[in-house]
């Protein structure tokens, strides 16, 4: 069967202006053979279709980030195993095939395209190493997620070409993914042909530049406690001169310019959709319904957390109304115009993604057509952040002076501690706390708390456990307890069907006698 993209996304994804041949087909089981790499055209078609792939994993991206996290919840049968830690193998949350799909165009791509240039004289070597940096860039972020999510699993860095190529793989393990993503990002900084910016601005912050290079490798090098060369990265992009670098939006009323209308000045690298152009809309905005029909709600610990920063920000000032910055109107709306449901948690809901502004509730998007961040710089000051803090005291105050001025653009009083009076545990609840605040439904918070929990060999294991049992309000505290003290656990099974075409495959210690449940 044919498999044919979208003519009019693609075509615009590389500023082409007419279609050829190369839209028309990539083989079935999602393959590209030999016989495809013919053109410029053809290195195109594959690289983008690795980007579509990263939008179709936008719900996996949300549900994997968050549920296990305590800040949103969800009633969703096919969420609830994995937020109530109660998986096996068979349940669909748990399949990755996904972003091995994005592998795949990313290996073919590396494979194929440096022979293309031989037979497209159209091709030009800038261009072609260029295409390589972003394939480069698509298997290490795709294998950062399996990593974090699986710990190990199969490292494919051939191109599933033809349906007789044999992929029975043992997995990998941790330690052996982490240095592939490092070496592919290596790799792709050392090319020198990684872009700072493309044509277009949805094109700058919607495909891989050098800044998402930096950002994906420092976010690499925290969870691995690699921290001189956290900073280093992190850095590259924070003390930036380029004209067109990603910058911290220190104005509390340009926060929500980052959701709505997108691609700011903040972001580094962002999925897009465009319905008024394209007719594009976004697979995850009914996720964040208003109403009771949303998929993913506030739990009760995290809405306190932020009516509290809302009441904070209105007792230090009390001219403003809540609306500035990351609070009220802006990460959170209440729905209900009855005074009082105001302090009940049902009625409030995720905005980022819903409106076009602070300053009314009436302000919604007219189609779900939302970008979702992936990177953007207040993230990369707190991994610089949180780098320091475990670099010890004499780099606390460094820190605390990154938090903030976050909380300063969320127009919060700044927070003021003697680090010489603190230890490192407060310091990283400070980090913790204002990563949650800043980053609620952008599939962050699992993994600050999974990073947490595993620093310099589970020092912080019954902090960890905590966190995640007093944040959780769909199941019994006892039982996630009794789950989380094995550390295998803290991982997802391998999908079940994975393990009955590779017997190579072996299954998760924790779940390995669930396989067939």
């Amino acid at each position: 069967m044919k498999r044919i993209f979208p003519i009019l996304l693609i075509a615009s994804f590389f500023s082409l202006t007419a279609c050829s041949d190369w839209l028309e087909v990539l083989p079935n089981n999602e393959q590209v053979t030999g016989k495809y790499w013919k053109s410029k055209e053809d290195v195109e078609a594959v690289l983008a279709s690795g980007y579509l792939y990263m939008r179709e994993s936008v719900p996996t991206l949300i549900r994997w980030g968050e549920l296990r996290g305590g800040t949103l919840y969800s009633n969703n049968n096919d969420d609830t195993p994995l937020q109530d830690f109660n998986m096996v193998p068979t349940e669909p949350i748990c399949d990755y095939s996904v972003f091995y799909k994005i592998i795949n165009m990313a290996n073919s791509v590396l494979k194929y395209a440096p022979a293309v240039k031989d037979i497209d004289d159209t091709y030009h070597e800038a261009v072609m190493r260029s295409h390589l940096v972003e394939a480069y860039f698509l298997r290490a972020f795709s294998y950062f997620q399996l990593v974090r999510n699986y710990q190990e699993v199969p490292l494919v860095l051939e191109a599933y070409v033809t349906d007789e190529a044999s992929y029975v793989l043992a997995k990998s393990d941790e330690a052996t993914i982490v240095d592939q993503i490092k070496d592919d990002l290596l790799n792709a900084l050392a090319s020198g042909a990684a872009k700072e910016t493309f044509e277009e601005t949805w094109q700058t912050k919607g495909r891989a530049t050098k800044w998402a290079l930096y950002a994906l490798m420092a976010d690499v090098c925290l969870w691995d406690e690699d921290y001189d060369r956290c900073i280093a990265y992190s850095d590259s992009i924070l003390t930036a001169t380029a004209a067109f670098r990603p910058v911290f939006m220190q104005d509390p009323l340009r926060w929500f310019e980052m959701f709505y209308p997108g691609n700011s000045n903040e972001s580094i690298l962002e999925l897009n959709w465009d319905n008024q152009t394209y007719g594009q809309r976004n697979n995850f905005g009914s996720y964040f319904a208003l109403d009771a029909a949303a998929r993913l709600k506030f739990t009760e610990t995290a809405m306190q957390d932020f009516k509290d920063e809302t009441a904070l920000v209105m007792a230090t000032d009390p001219t403003l109304d809540g609306r500035w910055g990351r609070t009220l109107m802006a990460t959170y709306v209440h729905t209900s115009a009855t005074p009082a449901d105001y302090d009940k948690s049902a009625y409030y809901f995720v905005w980022k993604y819903k409106g076009t502004d602070v300053a009314d509730r009436d302000n919604m998007r007219n189609a779900e057509d939302a970008n979702f961040i992936l990177y953007r710089v207040a993230e990369i000051m707190l991994m610089k952040a949180e780098a320091l803090v475990m670099k010890g005291e004499g780099h606390w105050d460094a820190a605390l002076a990154i938090i903030n001025q976050l909380r300063t653009r969320a127009s919060l009083p700044a927070l003021v501690v003697t680090t010489s009076e603190v230890d490192e545990l407060d310091m990283l609840m400070h980090v913790l706390h204002e990563r949650q605040m800043e980053f609620v439904a952008e599939g962050k918070r699992w993994y600050d708390l999974l990073r947490f929990g595993r620093l310099q060999e589970y020092k912080y294991k019954e902090q960890f456990i905590n966190l995640v049992v007093t944040s959780n309000q769909t199941t019994n505290p006892q039982w996630i307890r009794s789950v989380l003290k094995n550390e295998h656990a803290w991982f997802m099974p391998i999908p079940y069907s994975e393990t009955q075409v590779n017997p190579l495959l072996k299954q998760n210690p924790y779940y390995a006698n669930e396989s067939t449940n």
